[in-house]
């Protein structure tokens, strides 16, 4: 199996990449549980819990997640994807990313087509899903109602999605609609990595290069339901955003899939 090799890794012993691997996933590891256990915004916690409890008449024989739900993805990745929320009875419902609604059979379609996910299909966590060379996270990481999370309650996240981008160092990042965009360039603000939102604005296809060796910010609309069953978001149209990626990274689409872990 080819292997990717991380640019923050590049020139280094073979022992050292090894161990400087095992130190991210572990991280990673660390801040997937600390996200799990998260109790900071209270409408979000009881919002939650009650979609968890009274459930959707089609899952009422399931056992919902109802958690906050944290990142997935290779901890090598060079691509991170970042969304808006857990959908009610997807992720909030299977604990883990884009899994089990109609917004994840649509990504991970397309992820799988360029090489960046090991099937095509996500429907519930033990499903046997890696994903190559990407990582997937949100703005926030409980599902909001009516799937509009309140600026406060993505503040509350930000130090998770500040914490992956430091432990990921990826070259890319894809923002799924306009809220991720917004979130994500507010954040490097913050850092005092960007001066101002001046000259970045969200557009389905953009992509910008930012200051210094900051990550190539891509944008595309989110894959929701609403998006992509009225013809705003098509697989043509997702499918170029990946292309652009692939080529920005120097990866074919043969090279990602044969990274994906079996």
């Amino acid at each position: 199996m080819k292997s990717i090799s991380h640019p923050a890794h590049a020139g280094q012993p073979p022992g050292i990449t090894k161990d400087a691997d095992r130190r991210a996933e572990s991280r990673l590891a660390e801040l997937r549980a600390t996200v799990i256990g998260c109790r900071k915004c209270p409408r979000l916690v009881r919002y939650r819990e009650e979609v968890a409890r009274t459930k959707r008449r089609a899952y009422r024989d399931c056992a919902y997640w109802g958690r906050p739900v944290p990142g997935f993805g290779d901890s090598r990745a060079e691509l991170l994807i970042i969304g808006l929320a857990p959908g009610a009875h997807g992720a909030n419902r299977t604990g883990r990313m884009f899994t089990g609604d109609r917004s994840g059979d649509f990504l991970y379609a397309q992820l799988y087509r360029a090489g960046f996910a090991s099937q095509p299909t996500s429907t519930h966590a033990g499903d046997g899903l890696a994903l190559s060379n990407a990582y997937i996270t949100a703005a926030a990481r409980c599902v909001p109602p009516d799937n509009k999370p309140l600026p406060a309650e993505i503040a509350n996240c930000s130090a998770y999605l500040e914490e992956e981008l430091d432990l990921l160092r990826p070259r890319a990042v894809l923002a799924l609609g306009a809220i991720a965009f917004d979130t994500y360039l507010r954040l490097l603000i913050r850092r005092g990595q960007l001066d101002s939102r001046a000259g970045y604005r969200f557009a389905h296809g953009a992509q910008f290069k930012l200051p210094g060796d900051l990550p190539r910010l891509f944008a595309s609309y989110h894959p929701s339901q609403q998006n992509t069953q009225t013809g705003r978001l098509t697989p043509a149209m997702f499918a170029g955003v990946l292309r652009r990626i692939q080529r920005y990274l120097g990866i074919s689409r043969r090279t990602a899939r044969k990274a994906c872990p079996k």
